[in-house]
């Protein structure tokens, strides 16, 4: 039986589930010729060189720091993932690379399960200005949720931490969204440096981290009252979007 390979690119990937997520999918649907790999990629340039050393691979998953560099790299990008500029999903077949963004529909899903009422009446807090950052974006954009992005460097049209805490924005945000790998495993200590006094009973506090299941973030968070969340539900919702673009 033919062998088909899937497998996840990013540098670190210590902090991944994709692998055992991919490998216990397989075999409880019986797939016994299906392989799911970690390829720990430092630069995107080494994309050709795996290709080409695997030459039985039908699908990627794309993790940090390679989810916008990867773009050029591939010949067609679904309708989110143009809109966002972002790949977390790659299929391969006959040669050509689709790229997708399942995040995009993850985080999408996960938050109407969440969010009480009407998505439009909140306002939101983006952390960080990556690739996540962009899906969280053109989701809250779709959902007509207006949303301020926070990031280390100033950007235009985007707020740097030290902005926080003298314009008090957090105390009439309720949405805030981590989407930096602040706090993730093993660097657990960490979290992102907002106001935290800011936050009440009234805030919904969602991080894209998945491992630790409460980071720092989320545990300062509630302490203060606030509703929390973390990634687990998005990346298992992304990662089942990726199975059907895979197996379809």
């Amino acid at each position: 039986m033919k062998t088909r390979r899937y497998g996840l690119i990013g540098y670190p990937l210590s902090h991944s589930f994709s692998r055992q997520y991919f490998t216990e999918k397989f075999a409880a649907e019986g797939l016994r010729n299906y392989i799911y790999e970690n390829f720990e990629l430092e630069d995107i340039w080494q994309l050709p060189a795996l290709l080409e050393e695997h030459p039985d691979l039908c699908g990627l998953n794309v993790t940090i720091p390679h989810k916008e560099t990867v773009v050029p790299y591939l010949d067609w990008l679904e309708d989110s993932a143009s809109r966002v500029g972002a790949v977390n999903t790659i299929k391969i077949s006959r040669g050509r690379l689709s790229g997708y963004n399942t995040d995009y529909y993850g985080f999408r899903q996960s938050l109407l399960n969440w969010l009480p009422g009407e998505p439009a009446t909140y306002r939101a807090l983006v952390l960080g200005s990556g690739g996540a950052a962009k899906a969280v974006a053109a989701v809250l954009e779709e959902l007509g949720i207006a949303y301020l992005i926070v990031s280390r460097k100033q950007q235009s049209g985007q707020l740097v931490y030290d902005d926080l805490p003298a314009n008090k924005i957090l105390t009439h945000t309720p949405l805030l969204i981590n989407t930096t790998p602040l706090g993730m495993y093993p660097h657990t200590g960490s979290c992102p440096d907002i106001p935290y006094h800011h936050l009440t009973p009234g805030h919904f506090v969602y991080d894209l981290v998945y491992n630790p299941e409460e980071t720092l973030l989320l545990q300062k968070a509630r302490e203060r009252g606030a509703a929390t969340k973390n990634g687990l539900e998005m990346l298992h919702l992304q990662a089942d979007r990726a199975w059907e673009i895979w197996s379809h």
